[in-house]
């Protein structure tokens, strides 16, 4: 099966490439660390999964997901990422995404959780399974916070940054995104939470983090 890396950090793309590689019916395709480049190669490459970061150059990885899932819903996507499943599981899978698995987890679950989706199954942690299925039948909140659900991806993106310790600078080279628009992202949050200025955002964005965390 021909797989499709995207993904901005050169050295776990390269480890994930070798790793993949080394399976006997599985080959790395193509790669790419920002959407636009990206896009174009799937849908000429046509692989047969794809591999998607949260975090990418300039874009949110779930505008890819949700440009697949629009163009081309017969190729799945694995959304791989270091965000709490908790905050972004969910969220991926409403943009498309087949599974949804975190960096930390093992070399063999990532394997597995690629045959799954390319075999059509849904590829979640236990966790997130038993939370979808008691909010399917309302036995349970939401695993998206009402706060969480006034964000568009990249504002949450932004706004779980801050709440990480780092700075407007800091956010703006890790996103590959100028600190203006960095700014602008943080005017928007404060906005919609009614904040008052960016140590109210800051304290926030800081308490919900802790609050998610696993």
């Amino acid at each position: 099966m021909k797989i499709y890396l995207v993904e901005d950090h050169p050295i776990f793309r390269r480890g994930l490439r070798e790793l993949l590689n080394e399976e006997a019916d599985m080959e790395v395709c193509g790669e790419a660390d920002e959407i636009s480049k990206a896009h174009g190669e799937i849908v000429r490459t046509c692989p047969d999964a794809v591999i998607v970061d949260i975090s990418l150059k300039g874009r949110s990885g779930l505008e890819l997901v949700k440009q697949l899932g629009q163009e081309a819903k017969h190729i799945p996507v694995l959304v791989l990422s270091t965000h709490e499943e908790t905050v972004y599981a969910e969220r991926a899978l409403r943009a498309g995404a087949k599974g949804y698995i975190q960096k930390h987890e093992t070399a063999e679950l990532i394997v597995k959780g690629i045959r799954d989706v390319v075999a059509g199954k849904i590829c979640v942690s236990d966790r997130i399974t038993a939370a979808l299925l008691a909010k399917s039948v309302g036995e349970s909140r939401p695993l998206s916070e009402p706060l969480e659900e006034r964000f568009s991806d990249r504002e949450l993106e932004v706004f779980v940054l801050y709440g990480k310790g780092m700075t407007t600078n800091e956010i703006s080279s890790h996103l590959s995104l100028s600190p203006k628009t960095i700014g602008t992202y943080r005017e928007r949050i404060k906005e919609k939470l009614g904040l008052k200025n960016s140590t109210e955002l800051i304290h926030h964005a800081v308490r919900w983090v802790e609050q998610h965390r696993e």
